[in-house]
């Protein structure tokens, strides 16, 4: 390579694409929020009561609480757990007072992208969708149906192809394989057989195979996590109210040591909670619109509780389990530490490994390792989803077998290869991918913000009025939603709200 540091020349182009996405995010976030008047929080109880409600499987979709779970599969991946420590690494232990702010804020973005996903989604056409009695949409069907973009919309689908399908599985793997090796000292190409052979049993098995998988991992896996993660501050729980000063001095930069790195704290907390949660990212697009609901506003509800569940409860567990077991390190940005706890430990898994250790002496490692095996294998089959989406899209109702098939050997591919490559690489290549889509991405729900606000207007309306929300397109002088045109008369509607 001619002396090339191709991995620090990838990093330093992902640095320049997410350092000023991150708060465009945030940005919009709070947007959203004034205009929805904190509809994150005044709405709490009809997300749960969302949750909660059932639906006749005659009537087609997901359930609320099955999308909300596929959602999850791609959110609670390894960036819950390694991005975490990358945050308090670089930004110190105050980054997770911002990733918490930014998942509180911005959760409308998410809001906004399921409300979108719902309201422009489409009838699949797709047989192997058809049998897993879904509904299809996401962010190209929103950007060609509610912008009246179809090229764009066709961009943001090529794009997501690629990058889901033959890019981004890459990191989650790599990270997969680092931690086997810490844990068990296996050879990467071990985990990268095991894991390929996983995802190879059920993507090959189609969409309803992948839908029953995650809705069976994803919450045991969640609780099992959470449940270990605060043995271990409760452990530690001396040290607690310590921690919280630490993090909070480190947030605001009162900290005596970490006070210079303020700014770190709050671009790091805010960039790995947008990458943690996938939130503006458009990957949970795809999972919102697969469920059949009575109003676009009922999933934009469920999709924002599913970001409370990662960034609040997931990622801010890794983060105060690390802090008060003291299992951390924070960067000076030229190469040395303002805090080495961990000599020689790498930023990433590792210290969730080292945190749980303080448990159990010589556990942490093994479950951590196969914590991480399980939240990436349910992480990269909602990726593939996700590509299958995108490419559904593109294939516009034909029938595309060899495009398929292309698409499945490459995810198997990066799977494989993923785990023996540079781990380095991947997480830049990962990271520029993911920040070229958030872009397209962002811009366009900054351009949709009227539609969104008028549906949101809608639904409140109608809880007002003591009705369970019902959508109707044609009165909101809303085109494109043909969707809801066609369904409307199948869609059970209830005097009141439950």
């Amino acid at each position: 390579m001619g002396g090339i540091d191709f991995a620090g020349l990838l990093t330093v182009i992902s640095d320049a694409i997410w350092a000023p996405m991150a708060y465009v995010v945030l940005g919009l976030g709070i947007t959203y929020s004034v205009a929805t008047k904190g509809v994150q929080f005044r709405r709490i109880p009809d997300m749960l009561r969302q949750l909660r409600e059932t639906k006749d499987s005659s009537e087609g979709g997901l359930s609320s609480f099955q999308a909300l779970v596929l959602a999850l599969a791609s959110r609670v991946g390894v960036g819950s757990i390694a991005g975490v420590a990358t945050a308090v690494s670089a930004g110190g232990p105050g980054a997770l007072v911002w990733m918490a702010v930014t998942g509180l804020v911005g959760c409308t973005v998410g809001y906004a992208e399921a409300t979108l996903s719902q309201a422009f989604k489409r009838q699949v056409l797709d047989e192997d969708r058809r049998k897993a009695n879904e509904d299809i949409g996401g962010m190209p069907y929103y950007i060609k149906y509610g912008l009246k973009l179809p090229k764009v919309g066709a961009v943001v689908a090529v794009l997501g192809v690629i990058g889901y399908g033959f890019v981004f599985p890459g990191f989650q793997v790599s990270t997969i394989a680092s931690s086997a090796e810490l844990a068990f000292n296996l050879p990467h190409w071990v985990p990268a057989i095991v894991v390929t052979a996983m995802i190879a049993l059920v993507i090959l098995g189609g969409t309803t195979r992948i839908v029953k998988v995650t809705q069976g991992l994803v919450p045991v896996l969640a609780i099992s996590y959470l449940f270990l993660a605060l043995a271990v501050i409760f452990t530690n729980l001396s040290k607690v109210p310590e921690a919280v000063v630490l993090i909070f001095q480190s947030a605001i930069g009162v900290h005596p040591i970490l006070g210079g790195i303020a700014g770190a704290a709050v671009a790091w907390g805010v960039r790995r909670a947008v990458f943690a949660s996938s939130n503006g990212l458009g990957e949970a697009t795809f999972a919102a619109a697969a469920a059949r609901t009575s109003h676009p506003g009922k999933q934009g509800l469920v999709q924002t509780f599913s970001i409370y569940i990662d960034v609040l409860l997931i990622c801010m567990a890794t983060g105060l389990m690390m802090v008060v077991s003291g299992k951390y390190n924070v960067s000076d940005g030229s190469g040395g530490f303002l805090v080495n706890n961990l000599h020689g430990v790498p930023v990433g898994a590792n210290w969730v490994q080292e945190s749980i250790d303080t448990l159990v002496p010589g556990w942490g490692a093994g479950f951590v390792a196969i914590a991480v095996l399980l939240f990436g294998f349910t992480c990269l089959l909602a990726y593939f989803y996700v590509a299958n989406s995108n490419l559904l899209y593109l294939l516009d109702g034909k029938n595309g077998h060899a495009w398929k098939t292309i698409l499945k050997a490459g995810t198997l591919a990066i799977v494989f290869f993923g785990s023996v490559v540079d781990a380095e690489l991947m997480w830049a290549a990962g990271d520029i991918g993911l920040g070229l889509i958030a872009w397209v991405n962002l811009i366009c729900l900054a351009l949709l913000f009227p539609l969104v606000r008028k549906i949101y207007l809608d639904y409140e309306r109608q809880r007002k009025l003591g009705l369970d929300p019902t959508f109707d397109p044609k009165a909101l002088g809303i085109e494109g939603a043909d969707f809801w045109e066609h369904q409307k008369e199948k869609i059970p509607v209830s005097a009141k709200s439950p």
